[in-house]
């Protein structure tokens, strides 16, 4: 009973916080006139990835480094296949054309980049870090290019909310997120530790889907609310922030061992992240048939940790 009732409480929290989250990042770019999606390729993207950066830098002062390369891509992987593929089921997505022809292909980069580090060297050496936070560098400056390049106006005629109100949904939001996903992981560990289910198995789902619980929630709360750039952004923005920031923040603290194993998993997430790309290439749009594939495409990837 005390996992099922942290299981409730941490729901509640995540949609709670999102909903405020959401409010407070799509207001703050309405204020400023900055274009919705950069709010969610950056605000948004962070702190919902913040459970990541969280448990992986963690492990890496606590010299278990190795869980922030699997936290990472199971993260990513749940990210595209899940997170948008439900996301798609309920809303139509139209991409704009620097998502499909910039930050997509940027995210692929940077997972084929995590995949060649590793396979290299069989860890990911400080050195490594310092490329992976260079690469970092560029995003935010080509962030900081796409705000000057694509400022909006507020001509909808809704309220203006004050930067202090903003900020205070966004860190209350963000709060409120850490802290319900942290009870939902607790939950759902204690519950999957009940039923038998080996610690591997829940390190690879419970543990990585959990931490992307923040996403899911934003990028569902976003589409119905019709941000639909916030809720591809923060996606896309997550992924990139969790293999760069993350995983390169971890490698400077100390170099961190990458398994055989992840290479077949950075591949899943480079296939995955390809799969999206074919899915809104041709339209410049995420429909159902693609979110669809997705869902089927992470099950199949389910079936395969568990009979591996």
């Amino acid at each position: 009973m005390w996992n099922v009732l942290l299981l409730i409480v941490g729901f509640l929290c995540l949609i709670k916080g999102a909903d405020w989250f959401v409010d407070g990042a799509s207001k703050l770019a309405a204020r400023f006139g900055i274009p919705q999606l950069v709010i969610g390729l950056t605000i948004v993207a962070m702190g919902t990835s913040l459970p990541e950066a969280a448990v992986s830098i963690r492990g890496a002062m606590k010299g278990t480094a190795g869980i922030a390369v699997g936290n990472a891509l199971g993260s990513n992987i749940f990210n595209v296949l899940v997170i948008l593929g439900v996301t798609a089921l309920l809303a139509v997505l139209p991409l704009q054309r620097s998502t499909l022809f910039i930050e997509i292909p940027y995210m692929l980069f940077v997972t084929v980049v995590i995949l060649l580090l590793g396979m290299s060297g069989r860890s990911i050496s400080r050195l490594d870090g310092a490329l992976l936070w260079a690469f970092f560098l560029v995003y935010l400056g080509y962030l900081w290019w796409l705000t000057r390049r694509n400022r909006e106006e507020n001509e909808t005629g809704e309220e203006l909310w004050s930067v202090t109100k903003c900020l205070l949904f966004l860190v209350i939001g963000g709060a409120l997120i850490v802290f319900g996903s942290d009870l939902t992981v607790d939950g759902a560990c204690g519950l999957a530790e009940m039923a038998g289910i080996s610690e591997r198995v829940v390190g690879l789902t419970i543990v990585a889907c959990g931490t992307s619980l923040p996403e899911l929630v934003t990028s569902l709360v976003a589409a119905k609310k019709k941000h639909v750039d916030i809720a591809i952004g923060n996606i896309v923005g997550s992924n990139i922030f969790n293999i760069l920031f993350v995983i390169g923040t971890a490698a400077l603290i100390t170099p961190i061992p990458f398994a055989q194993a992840f290479i077949a998993d950075a591949l899943i997430a480079l296939t995955a992240g390809i799969v999206l790309w074919l899915g809104v290439v041709r339209k410049q749009q995420l429909r159902r048939p693609c979110g669809i594939v997705m869902l089927i495409g992470y099950g199949v990837y389910l079936a395969y940790l568990l009979v591996e």
